[in-house]
């Protein structure tokens, strides 16, 4: 076997050792670490958790004055469990990949961290092992400024199916994008049509689906509006003044604190996740009980 090959198949702290170059760094490792999570883009991989094994070995800046004993002088072995656990907090993945760049990327941003070694495996795959490596430093570009969310906060309006209907829904957008934000509009179900399954999980995403195709309906109605899905497209779109509509399917299904079906509450989640100044609700819909977000109504 030759020096490659064997490397390839390594742990990651002998890759580190192999291209420390001629002034090795000091580092420090996280062997086996195993956390059962949902993650994967496989259907039969949604609703069910697997073990996922990291293994990181991060290379750090020579200390420039005596350690004394003091933990706060050194890259804490916290850093690295702290960096997993959010990263599989903020929302569910689908890729080892994504999973491995942002933790990669959040152990950068540490004032110590020069590189960092990734290996993550799924160990309940199959009869071996599947996984990702990767190796990312400070010339990457990681561990500098990263893309901010959209900053400027938007305005979030619910419309049930008469607001979505009614002739003047021009006019009321207009009114709303006349308050200077960025417009964020979501919808519930339509009035009828929906299919149903009779099991909770099928339901769900029967019913995204069905507000999705509300979503359709809606832009239909006013060319300015444009259907969105993702957090990126979400972001982009607020930081470019677009109106848009959103499909809640992939974050919904996405996420770790998935929000409950109503589409108030649906519309109520989403402002708070984009950081929204307000939700206003149109039309008879009820504002939710509790808010993050300051609830106004706009009966129309």
């Amino acid at each position: 076997m030759t020096t490659d090959t064997r490397l390839a198949f390594a742990h990651p702290e002998e890759r580190a050792a192999a291209m420390a170059g001629p002034d090795p760094r000091d580092r420090i490792s996280l062997r086996d670490h195993v956390v059962e999570v949902e993650i994967g883009a496989f259907q039969q991989e949604r609703g069910a958790r697997q073990r996922v094994r990291f293994d990181i070995v991060v290379e750090v800046r020579a200390h420039a004055a005596p350690l004394e004993d003091d933990v706060d002088r050194i890259l804490s072995y916290d850093v690295l469990t702290e960096a997993i656990a959010a990263e599989l907090a903020a929302e569910r993945l689908n890729l080892l990949e994504t999973l491995a760049e942002r933790v990669a990327e959040r152990v950068l941003r540490a004032p110590q961290a020069m590189r960092i070694f990734l290996r993550i495996e799924k160990l309940d795959r199959g009869p071996g092992d599947l996984g990702v490596e990767i190796v990312r430093s400070r010339r990457d570009g990681a561990g500098g400024a990263t893309t901010p969310r959209a900053a400027v906060q938007p305005i979030v309006v619910h419309l049930d199916n008469a607001a979505i209907r009614a002739a003047d829904l021009p006019a009321r957008i207009d009114r709303w994008t006349g308050q200077g934000a960025p417009l964020v509009l979501t919808v519930g179900l339509p009035g009828e049509g929906v299919p149903q399954a009779g099991a909770p999980e099928p339901q769900r995403r029967i019913d995204l689906l069905a507000i999705a195709q509300n979503a359709w309906l809606l832009a239909a109605r006013d060319p300015r509006c444009t259907v969105v899905e993702t957090r990126t497209e979400i972001d982009w779109a607020i930081g470019h003044g677009q109106i848009i509509v959103w499909a809640p399917a992939k974050l919904v299904l996405d996420a770790t604190d998935r929000p409950g079906p109503d589409p108030v509450a649906l519309a109520e989640w989403l402002a708070a996740l984009i950081g929204a100044q307000r939700l206003i609700v149109c039309g008879t819909a009820e504002p939710p009980a509790q808010s993050r977000v300051p609830v106004m109504r706009d009966p129309g």
